[in-house]
């Protein structure tokens, strides 16, 4: 079921955008296709990082090209207070005993939020900032207001270690992992990066907040019915190898999966909509497992009209996989298991197995299947 001829235009107009964003930015496609799926499903991004991989440089460009919103961008610190983030109050109005937040050119009036090293975030600021990204109002007092931000972004070098920040994690749906390029492309790379400091650019091309919003109440128009079964499946399989997925993130990763469709022109959700999932974790030992998961599921769709990521099967990083490996033959061997928890690290190690079939380095292949078939051998003797 194809979109409607309005829609269409509005869904161009945000793939010329993302595409102006690869065209500056090599070797981030993924990172680009991932914030426009969270842009439409109107669901907050997390980027993950070191300094230097162009986190803050593509939410700066991509606010750029959203025209007539205003964008907020702060950089958190352990002591970064309320007033910094959603404005100060009125003094004018606190003379005559009203408690009013001054929020002109603050975050409460931006359609882009960015918010760099998001888990500096102190306890002052943290119950605030969690409304605002959950619910998408700021409450100070009797003062509620509501929030027109299309979608947060925050970012960080590191994963929490404080448990406190770990329902700040949670706000942020979709979870991106962002590296330095492929040294295969450092001289496209430097290319681009010198177009971009040009004073000299062509005005790029944009779209509007209203657009956007359209396109976000689109996405409620989204049949998910063919995908249902599979979806529900996949979840039912996320859960038993272990990765969290709660009922409430079940429900909104719908929103995920219809955006996806939308961006696609469709008003129909297929098989491959599914990619999007391989974006939920919560740590990086699982971003392979949730790769060898979600493959598994949407390889069998065959659809000339997939998102393009869900066509792109990244080869496996050796490494990863056997830090995989290494986790689950010291949780074997701690003897401690129960018969449900050693079900789940079978369950692990089958997808570690099948992810690395995937390698091409042989040597790499090799070493690895020996580690897996080792460790396979050692579980058959306990039994």
């Amino acid at each position: 079921m194809k979109i409607e001829k309005l829609n269409r235009m509005k869904i161009e107009k945000l793939k010329a955008v993302l595409d102006h964003l690869k065209n500056l930015f090599v070797g981030k496609d993924d990172v680009i296709d991932l914030l426009g799926v969270a842009l439409v499903a109107r669901e907050n991004a997390f980027l993950l990082g070191p300094p230097g991989t162009a986190k803050s440089a593509i939410i700066k460009q991509l606010s750029n090209c959203i025209e007539g919103g205003n964008n907020f961008e702060y950089l958190l610190t352990r002591f970064t207070e309320p007033s910094e983030i959603f404005g100060p109050f009125d003094i004018r109005k606190l003379k005559e005993g009203s408690l009013v937040t001054n929020v002109e050119g603050m975050m409460p009036e931006a359609s882009m939020v960015f918010l760099d090293e998001i888990f500096n975030a102190n306890s002052a600021l943290l119950n605030s900032l969690l409304m605002a990204l959950n619910e998408k109002v700021f409450r100070r007092g009797k003062e509620i207001l509501k929030l027109p931000a299309l979608m947060f972004v925050g970012a960080s070098n590191l994963l929490p270690e404080d448990e406190a920040l770990d329902a700040l994690l949670d706000r942020f749906l979709v979870r991106i992992k962002c590296d330095y390029v492929d040294t295969d492309l450092l001289d496209q790379v430097l290319l681009a990066g010198w177009s971009l400091e040009s004073e000299e650019r062509t005005a790029p091309p944009t779209i509007t907040p209203a657009e956007i919003k359209e396109l976000q109440n689109g996405r409620r128009q989204v049949n998910l019915e063919p995908i249902r079964k599979a979806y529900v499946n996949l979840v039912h399989s996320l859960r038993n190898t272990g990765i969290n997925v709660s009922d409430r993130r079940a429900v909104k990763f719908q929103n995920l999966i219809a955006a996806s469709a939308i961006i696609c022109g469709r008003k129909e959700a297929i098989l491959s909509d599914l990619w999007i999932l391989k974006y939920i974790w919560d740590n990086e030992e699982q971003i392979e497992l949730l790769a060898g998961l979600v493959d598994n599921v949407i390889e069998a769709d065959v659809s000339t009209e997939s998102h393009p990521q869900a066509r792109f099967n990244k080869n496996p990083n050796a490494e990863e996989l056997m830090k995989e490996v290494n986790l689950l033959k010291g949780k074997w061997s701690s003897g401690t298991l129960s018969f449900e928890e050693k079900n789940v690290v079978k369950d692990k190690l089958r997808y570690v197995q099948t992810r690395s079939r995937w390698i091409t380095n042989v040597k790499q292949k090799d070493h690895l299947e020996a580690e897996i078939n080792q460790l396979w051998k050692a579980m058959l003797e306990t039994v």
